[in-house]
């Protein structure tokens, strides 16, 4: 529950009659000149001084507005050690003062900077930055919305057309924090929350049990939980009404011989995916001629196909051929003699040769001819540019053209790239291992987030498949162990031995359940002391009544050390002596 009771709120009623009392005694009088409208602007004001004859004093109050521009944002640069004091700030005023949740005041004021920027530029001058800013929560209540929306993922540039008009307290919203918590309660990550309430707002004002009603009626499809967080945070709308066309894509991706769970696994992060499209990709295909067992070996091989803008390659790929002056049944049978064409290495590849022959001013009807009587060959190798031919042949523009006029395999023997690549750094071996155990994973070949992905990875892919393999051996759905390790990677750098040791810590020691990791996999890349010196302490304050239980992982592993101590050591009177002589006991071990 995220308002804590009367005493928050009888404190904060108190705060702010004090204000009122004060603008009483000492009312303001605004400048005419003062700036009104919707933007954030200074408010300049003189306040009367009755206890001392020193003159007016000028003072600048203002509201923090998270949307404003990004080069005031990045203007004023800060220190890590001012962000991290506004930071506290802001947490001690939503939990201590407002009263949230432990987890939630801590999520919003470590992911919102902007609306940290903003509220040091309040302060900028003051030395003693969590004072200055406790004063001015006293007496300026700040639009929780922001930072709210900002902690989800949102751009605070996103803003204005979200921001509700008439509210600027979370809590006085109940339906949004019920359903907002119902989401985090089933799984889906908070930075992914931001985009659903973006695309479908309406989600969060369900009575309470409705959100959680819908996400059950997927599970009862027989997708797992796993599945059903993917789905609903890449196409949000499938939880405002009941989507046909997906369920017609889901019956016949099971046509197809796919089981439930093979479209969570390529389920893109970034896209929305388009239902129609992917049918019409489908029925485009059956047209073709390709059979239900062609059809699985060609999505198995070439998932992109179908989740990468849900099938807009063959789209693009059939429009270039109609370009170049064929008719609709010779692209039908051109795929038919040649159904591997619509794989995307070889859908890449042919589209590149047709660009070379356009750059080189080829007739429209000879580049037809040369993609009809050469598909196969043109869509198996990968070819450089015209200019870097011409070059390194030095050859004119006309003679490149000709020659390739003459005999088109000559456009193959003089373009293709060399296959001999090399590897900086690398055994070539174990880099080949390790990207094919990543494209297992659900990575997509050529990509940026692969190549990103390659630079995480420690280990031979046989390692590397050991120690994911502990994870699913543990009890751990392999859909859920792929989400996993692409939102912390360094999992796997972990040994298979560690890994079976701080799991058997978390379920036998500490008693959570093993879905715990899933919503915090960066459990498993902690230092195997840090989480029992932790969790030492944690389970002494339990014992004292002194502490909640089931307190999240990150909530107690991922603070700094200062902020550990400040809420879990000197909440009790014997927290430090008992802190300190575990620290002893971990330390001789």
């Amino acid at each position: 529950m995220l308002i804590r009771g009367i005493n928050n709120n009888r404190l904060f009623w108190i705060s702010n009659m004090i204000s009122e009392l004060h603008y009483v005694l000492c009312p303001p009088t605004v400048c005419k000149n003062a700036c009104t409208g919707n933007g954030p602007s200074f408010v300049s004001v003189k306040r009367r001084n009755f206890c001392t004859s020193e003159p007016t004093n000028q003072v600048k109050t203002r509201v923090v507005y998270s949307h404003q521009t990004q080069g005031s944002v990045n203007g004023n640069r800060v220190s890590r050690l001012v962000r991290t004091e506004a930071q506290t700030a802001l947490f001690d005023y939503l939990h201590f003062t407002r009263g949230f949740h432990f987890t939630d005041a801590e999520y919003m004021s470590k992911n919102s900077p902007h609306f940290i920027q903003n509220l040091l530029s309040v302060v900028d001058n003051e030395q003693d930055v969590s004072r200055a800013l406790s004063k001015y929560f006293r007496y300026n209540p700040i639009n929780e919305y922001e930072p709210f929306l900002e902690s989800l993922g949102l751009n605070p540039v996103e803003f204005p057309s979200l921001l509700p008009k008439s509210l600027i307290f979370l809590g006085d919203d109940n339906l949004l924090l019920d359903n907002f918590h119902a989401l985090c309660g089933y799984g889906v990550p908070r930075t992914k929350i931001g985009k659903m309430y973006k695309e479908a707002k309406e989600i969060f004002g369900y009575d309470h049990g409705v959100l959680s009603m819908k996400l059950k009626a997927y599970e009862k499809l027989g997708l797992s939980k796993s599945t059903v967080i993917k789905l609903v945070t890449c196409c949000p709308s499938l939880l405002t009404h009941i989507d046909d066309k997906f369920l017609t894509v889901l019956d016949k991706l099971k046509g197809f011989g796919f089981g439930n769970e093979w479209i969570g696994s390529y389920i893109p992060e970034r896209t929305t995916l388009n239902w129609d499209r992917m049918l019409d990709t489908m029925s485009f295909l059956v047209q073709v001629g390709y059979k239900n067992k062609q059809m699985k070996t060609l999505f198995l091989d070439n998932p992109t196909l179908l989740f990468e803008g849900s099938g807009k390659q063959i789209y693009v790929l059939v429009g270039q051929l109609l370009k170049l002056g064929l008719e609709m049944n010779q692209i039908y049978k051109l795929f038919s003699r040649n159904p591997q064409i619509l794989s995307s290495k070889s859908a890449k590849n042919l589209s590149t040769a047709v660009s070379f022959m356009v750059e080189i001013k080829m007739e429209m009807e000879v580049i037809a001819s040369v993609v009809t009587t050469h598909m196969e060959v043109l869509g198996s190798n990968s070819l450089k540019g015209p200019l870097t031919v011409m070059n390194s042949l030095k050859i004119k523009e006309d003679e490149l053209r000709g020659a390739i006029k003459k005999d088109p395999l000559m456009l193959i023997n003089l373009a293709t790239k060399s296959d001999t690549k090399t590897t900086d750094n690398q055994d070539s071996n174990t880099f080949v291992e390790r990207k094919n155990f990543l494209l297992r994973l659900g990575y997509i070949e050529n990509s940026d987030e692969l190549s990103k992905a390659l630079k995480k990875f420690r280990g031979r892919g046989d390692q590397l498949q050991e120690r994911f393999d502990c994870l699913v051996q543990a009890g751990l759905d392999y859909n859920v162990v792929s989400g996993m390790i692409k939102r912390a990677p360094s999992v796997l750098n972990q040994t298979k031995d560690l890994l079976e040791k701080k799991l058997d810590c978390l379920q036998n020691r500490l008693g959570y359940p093993l879905e715990a990791v899933v919503v915090f996999p960066s459990y498993l890349c902690y230092d195997i002391q840090r989480i029992n010196l932790r969790f030492s302490m944690y389970l002494w304050l339990l014992e004292r009544g002194a502490a909640k239980p089931k307190l999240s992982l990150s909530t107690i592993l991922a603070c700094s050390d200062a902020k550990f101590v400040k809420y879990f050591v000197h909440i009790h009177p014997e927290g430090v002596s008992s802190w300190e002589s575990l620290k002893s006991t971990f330390n001789s071990n």
